[in-house]
């Protein structure tokens, strides 16, 4: 039978076109709050992460009531790194909103998560948003979106999917372009008319498949999921079947459906219902939760596989231990944090290196891992991070190496194309299309996934941080050749001690600093980029001698140019192969591997040897 008092959406778009501000007017016109004007914006993005960059990192279950229907809303990532939640939560709806920006039209993530939907045969409805902004190109990107659905393989009946033109900000909506309402019902009347309720057999006995898990500090561990057949009954008696065939007998002590921002209490769920419960101390992503009668699991979530992959080890450096937590930065607490992170991050993959205190984690890309590092550092941890790079793959059929390769989605101004194109270039890409719009100039590329490590903070400067670019995975390709590597050198610390505003003042024509006067340092620490391709050690403890007649009131005023300040995401694509980059939750340090300066020349002339053939 099919529920009709029941729908089960996601939303989906590409980063900033406009996907959690929507929801938010969803849930403001279905009087989920007393007061409209005092709930204020991106209600959704609860993250602190989420609200520092712009961004959703997490999916979010909501569920607001119109018209007697409840409208369960699932708020999903629109950044391809984070590609495993979209591929989990999308298991638990019948249906999708599209959301698509009328200047930028559909984008690399719309593509990705996009593809999913249809694979597995969601309605899907089109929300044009933004209607209301200069140079909009609302039929130019109706045209486009179609053009993608049938790129993609949608079936006939998902090509004729219905269209909702929006203005998400003002929380307006409307069959066409010049019939905007100044409400959402024309959005609300079309999710009840177009897409289906779920499927169920309320009979059978009940199954349910973990998509997502969530820890309550009273509960335990939470699994949420879609109710697919039977009823769910608080205090029953349900088994966990493992997608490895393991069962583990149990029961479910707590059970919550969603209403409005909140989980509600309730004594039973049937088919259909997204819900939430709690009563086993160990769930897993595909697990199924069902009646004792139930043998086999449900078949297990397919996750595109990581192509990226870092070192995470103890920190080792002189400044140890100073600034994490106390007992936290041991290999074991470490390790165990890890593992942790899997359970519920699907895309994520850990490994054990070889050495007890260094483990190899992979994950969709360089922003993936570094979402993982800076949550770890808030909460706490101490620990040091590699370079990331490429995970290889053979292939099966020619036996040869292939390396991912990622589609790249570029938006400049027109006089900026040539440095663009020869940055490209140089990373092994491939134009596929370019085309200019009111200035604007689109181009689309083929790079090597290595090519793109540490690409991001050089197209930035090269475009003075006007051009956006976007990436998604595109698949495997044979070997595209050697690639540069970073263009300069790195600055190095001769030794320990405090940076002086005399030493840095007198070294600062050698290169840009990341340190300030003040700045403990140690041998070994990277403190700044050099200005040619080579290392160079300096001495930034060093103070000027007064004799007795000039003291320190008649030195000479130094003037010291600003320093380079590095984010997590900059210090990340800085990382040369030699260095490591020291995490804590007060700092972020670049350093060498070899913290010795006579050691790492020694082993850097070896190398040359070696690389000779001597």
């Amino acid at each position: 039978m099919i529920r009709t008092d029941i729908r089960n959406i996601a939303i989906i778009a590409h980063v900033d076109h406009g996907k959690t501000t929507l929801v938010d007017g969803m849930l403001k016109q279905a009087k989920v709050f007393r007061d409209a004007a005092t709930a204020g914006e991106r209600i959704l993005d609860s993250n602190a992460l989420e609200r520092e960059r712009g961004i959703t990192i997490l999916s979010k279950n909501t569920a607001i009531t119109w018209n007697g229907v409840k409208i369960n809303i699932v708020d999903t990532p629109g950044h391809a790194d984070f590609g495993g939640e979209v591929e989990r939560v999308l298991n638990m709806v019948d249906g999708a909103l599209l959301l698509v920006d009328a200047v930028d039209g559909p984008m690399p993530q719309t593509r990705f998560v996009l593809r999913k939907a249809l694979a597995l045969g969601l309605r899907v409805i089109v929300v044009i948003n933004k209607i209301d902004r200069p140079h909009a190109r609302v039929s130019d990107v109706l045209n486009e979106t179609f053009d993608l659905f049938i790129e993609l393989g949608a079936t006939d009946e998902q090509a004729e999917f219905p269209i909702v033109y929006a203005v998400g900000l003002d929380g307006h909506a409307g069959p066409t372009p010049d019939s905007i309402q100044p409400n959402l019902s024309p959005l609300f009347e079309t999710i009840l008319t177009e897409i289906p309720g779920p499927r169920v057999d309320p009979d059978a006995p009940a199954r349910l498949q973990v998509t997502t898990l969530e820890y309550d500090n009273y509960k335990g561990q939470i699994g949420v999921g879609r109710l697919l057949s039977g009823v769910m009954r608080r205090g029953m008696n349900a088994v966990r079947l493992t997608p490895r065939g393991e069962r583990e007998e149990g029961k479910i002590i707590y059970l919550f459906t969603y209403h409005n921002l909140a989980r509600q209490e309730v004594e039973e769920a049937l088919a259909g219902d997204i819900v939430a419960f709690g009563g086993f101390e160990e769930l897993g992503i595909s697990d199924t939760i069902a009646d004792p009668a139930v043998e086999q699991p449900l078949p297990a979530i397919a996750i595109d596989e990581p192509t990226v992959r870092m070192t995470f080890g103890v920190n080792t450096s002189p400044l140890a231990g100073r600034e994490g937590k106390t007992g936290w930065g041991t290999s074991r607490r470490l390790r165990q944090r890890l593992l942790y992170e899997t359970r519920s991050n699907v895309a994520l993959r850990v490994a054990d290196s070889g050495q007890p205190d260094r483990f190899i984690v992979s994950g969709r890309g360089e922003l993936h891992l570094g979402i993982l590092i800076e949550t770890m550092r808030r909460e706490g941890y101490e620990f040091d991070v590699s370079k990331p790079e490429v995970i290889y793959h053979t292939d099966p059929d020619t036996g040869e190496t292939v390396e991912p390769v990622e589609e790249v989605h570029i938006e400049i101004a027109d006089d900026m194309v040539g440095t663009v194109v020869e940055l490209l270039g140089a990373r092994r890409g491939q134009m596929l299309d370019m085309r200019s719009f009111n200035g604007t100039t689109y181009l689309k590329y083929i790079v090597p996934t290595r090519g793109l490590l540490g690409f991001r903070a050089q197209f930035m400067r090269a475009t003075s941080g006007l051009g956006q670019i976007n990436t998604l995975f595109h698949g495997y390709a044979p070997l595209a050749g050697p690639i540069p590597r970073r263009q300069f050198g790195s600055l190095v610390a001769w030794e320990a001690g405090t940076a002086s505003n005399y030493a840095l003042t007198h070294a600062q024509t050698r290169g840009t600093f990341f340190i300030t006067p003040g700045t403990e340092v140690y041998e070994g620490m990277v403190i700044g980029e050099h200005i040619r391709g080579e290392d160079l050690a300096i001495n930034v403890t060093k103070t000027k001698s007064l004799s007795a007649i000039h003291t320190k009131n008649y030195a000479e005023e130094l003037r010291l140019n600003p320093p380079r300040v590095l984010s997590l995401d900059d210090c990340i694509e800085f990382l040369s192969e030699d260095e490591l980059l020291e995490v804590t939750p007060a700092s972020l340090r670049i350093r060498k591997r070899i913290l010795n300066n006579e050691d790492r020349q020694k082993e850097q002339k070896r190398r040359e040897r070696i690389l000779e053939g001597g």
